[in-house]
């Protein structure tokens, strides 16, 4: 059996959708993967160990306000990154 963080299944699906609203800002798979970072440690996790218990997270994260937070946390993490990619750095 597999544990799967699901919020972290919905940072990566709305990453193209902030992504395309921040076109000035690096989307190499580097900075992708650090904007994830980032925005995941802004967000509470939420894991769980089958299909049935993912189906019953994801549909809280329907809810506006918690869907809200996802998409504010992978707005501030691009910005941050943006601002200071790592991608030469390294």
């Amino acid at each position: 059996m597999q544990i799967v963080n699901v919020v972290e299944k919905m940072v990566w699906d709305k990453m193209d959708a902030v992504l395309a609203k921040k076109q000035d800002i690096c989307q190499c798979e580097k900075c992708r993967a650090d904007i994830a970072a980032y925005a995941l440690n802004k967000l509470k996790p939420r894991y769980v160990a089958s299909s049935r218990g993912e189906v019953f997270v994801k549909a809280q994260y329907m809810d506006v306000g918690l869907a809200a937070d996802v998409l504010v946390a992978l707005t501030e993490a691009a910005e941050v990154v943006g601002k200071n990619p790592k991608h030469d750095k390294e």
